[in-house]
């Protein structure tokens, strides 16, 4: 078996390895854990950069909000939550098209040119002199983002296998949360340059965070990681072993206990053909639609933490600066939180006890800022954000990574993930019109439509839970009655994650 590797065709294990174990190569002189540690050196550090300055460029508008920028360009009514809207719009609708190009284009290409291009959006948005300017900015800016998070999301379960990748996921979307931390200490220092170049302060915000994107996408051309099969920084065994274990893991690694002796009887791999039934399959599986509103009822409630915070802040009484500052370590405990929960929940192998739990905490927090006056107990507020965002910043990589585990076949999943992102950052669109100037300081309007969303969202958690429990018992019966008796290999893994063999992960 070793003798494939003397080959460049070992690293085509991707493009569809069927078969029995006994049929695959033998990689146990491989160092498994340095191996995974050379990955996260590569892709991580970079990855979690690129997501930090694309959270912090799409999420700096309600810092440049506190600082003039609704005055300055004399916006009227709802025209700021237009702007914000806008956004969502086209980065929402954008996600699942450029997926499916990713699937097709070199990464090293594709994701480092969306990067740029957002970037110099974003230096422009310094420079808009009215409404129309700014409007047609945020446009660009969601249309060019789109590409970032799905991809970068697809990409790591290239890479990682499933009990491996929520700790991974969770340590780049922490970033996130770094994002609004670092937004509020950045606008503060940055808003001191008011009148440097004839500028007001609010501007150098969009310029000079632009440039910094600007830069590291730039270095992403040349540090930005290509799919397994063509990692430069591997070895071509390495490639090839990094591809065979993922493939494991997708379908037999919890079919059945590893440590039993029969699961070397599974067949392993997944189909990765490009095939358009991979597209119409995600659209036909109500796991997909479940997944996408689970992840609506967390996305929603985030993007009115990270718009809207400073704001909320401010009409507490806070002056502007300290409004900023205040937000920082809210998202810093998120972002701890995400991390040690990514841990948790891939060291116990489930998933939805830990996205209940997040629930609860988003739940009661928004019931506090309802039930609270924030004129009397502003310390309350503010204690309930935290409680908020203790449930929000955590559960975002952990569905995301519980709907990729149980979607089998690589274009199904690239276009799955992209579909429950893409279509959730709609509720972007919706949040930013839920929290209205005329509803300061308290706005109950806008918290109680957010907790609206968290209990449908809920609703269809519970549905996935029981659902999974339902499937998984049903596949169990009917290999046990022997249905699929004569059934090859090679047909099971084609039917992806509806193969009785495929147990979906609780």
């Amino acid at each position: 078996m070793s003798d494939q590797f003397d080959k460049p065709k070992a690293v085509h294990v991707e493009t569809v390895e069927l078969g029995s174990q006994e049929s695959l190569p033998n990689f146990d002189h491989i160092d498994e854990k340095k191996l995974v540690r050379k990955v996260d050196l590569r892709l991580l550090p970079l990855f979690i950069v690129l997501y930090l300055l694309s959270f912090l460029d799409r999420g700096n508008i309600g810092n440049a909000k506190i600082e003039g920028l609704a005055e300055d360009l004399n916006l009227k009514g709802n025209q700021y939550n237009m702007c914000l809207t806008i956004f969502f719009i086209f980065y929402a609708s954008m996600e699942v098209p450029c997926n499916m190009i990713l699937k097709r284009t070199p990464p090293r290409i594709f994701i480092p040119t969306t990067v740029v291009l957002f970037a110099i959006v974003m230096i422009c948005m310094g420079t808009v002199r009215n409404y129309a300017q700014l409007l047609a900015t945020r446009a660009l800016l969601g249309m060019f983002e789109a590409a970032l998070f799905p991809g970068i999301s697809y990409i790591l379960s290239m890479y990682y296998k499933k009990n491996e990748l929520l700790i991974r996921q969770a340590i780049f979307f922490s970033a996130a949360s770094m994002a609004g931390a670092f937004s509020g200490l950045l606008a503060a220092a940055i808003s001191k340059m008011d009148g440097v170049g004839g500028y007001e302060g609010w501007r150098w915000i969009f310029i000079l965070e632009g440039l910094v994107t600007l830069i590291a996408g730039l270095l992403a051309y040349i540090w930005f990681p290509q799919f397994p099969k063509d990692a430069d920084f591997l070895t071509e065994e390495e490639r090839a072993y990094v591809i065979h274990r993922v493939q494991y893991s997708s379908n037999g690694s919890h079919a059945v206990d590893e440590s039993n002796e029969k699961a070397v009887q599974l067949p392993m791999g997944e189909d990765n053909s490009n095939d358009r039934k991979w597209v119409y399959a995600v659209f036909k599986d109500w796991q997909c639609w479940c997944q996408l509103m689970t992840y609506m009822g967390i996305l929603l409630p985030l993007y009115g933490l990270s718009l809207f915070t400073p704001t909320i802040i401010k009409s507490l009484g806070y002056t502007r600066t300290k409004s900023q500052l205040m937000s920082v370590p809210i998202y810093i405990v998120a972002a701890l939180l995400s991390i040690v929960q990514g841990f948790a929940s891939d060291r116990t192998g489930v998933r939805s006890p830990f996205l209940v739990f997040n629930y609860i905490c988003m739940a009661v927090g928004y019931i506090i800022c309802i039930v609270l006056n924030p004129k009397k107990n502003p310390t309350g507020i503010y204690v309930a954000i935290y409680i908020s965002a203790i449930g929000i910043y955590p559960a975002i990589p952990l569905n995301i990574v519980w709907n990729a585990n149980n979607l089998s076949g690589t274009y199904k999943r690239a276009v799955g993930i992209a579909f429950q992102i893409g279509c959730a950052n709609f509720s972007g669109a919706f949040v930013s019109n839920f929290y209205r100037t005329q509803d300061a300081p308290a706005f109950r309007f806008g918290h109680t439509l957010v907790l609206v969303f968290i209990g449908i969202g809920g609703c269809f958690l519970a549905a996935l839970i029981v659902g999974y429990n339902l499937s998984n018992k049903k596949r169990r019966v009917a290999m046990a009655r022997g249905d699929y008796n004569g059934v090859t290999d090679e047909e099971f893994l084609k039917m992806g994650d509806k193969s009785p063999l495929f147990i979906y992960r609780l």
